[in-house]
């Protein structure tokens, strides 16, 4: 992967600029449905969103996603905005980016 070490530095660039109004929007719950809608319909082509999905073997799916990173909002945060290439840049809204991560933190294992 050669393109890590540039979209590391963008988050991370990204993270220390934003950091104080994330930390105020980090307490604004999300609504899990309006995520779930929302990446039934832009991600579930490459992503595996719920049990009843396919995705590509290249995307990983949304119980991994949040397996992985669902407690840190963050990054969760930092790679809704600026995503990596082959991933889209959806220009999603705040609203949105909090809708997908309410519904990536109802993934997480209780």
């Amino acid at each position: 992967m050669t393109y890590a070490p540039k979209v590391l530095a963008g988050v991370l660039l990204l993270i220390a600029v934003t950091g104080p109004t994330m930390a105020t929007r980090a307490q604004t719950a999300g609504n899990q449905e309006a995520g779930h809608r929302l990446v039934q319909r832009w991600c579930a082509e490459c992503h595996v969103v719920d049990t009843s999905g396919q995705g590509s073997d290249a995307a990983p799916a949304f119980t991994e996603i949040a397996q992985q990173h669902g407690k840190d909002e963050h990054w969760l945060r930092a790679w809704l905005t600026a995503p990596h290439p082959p991933m889209p840049n959806l220009n999603l809204s705040r609203v949105q980016i909090d809708n997908i991560i309410a519904y990536l933190r109802s993934l997480e294992p209780r």
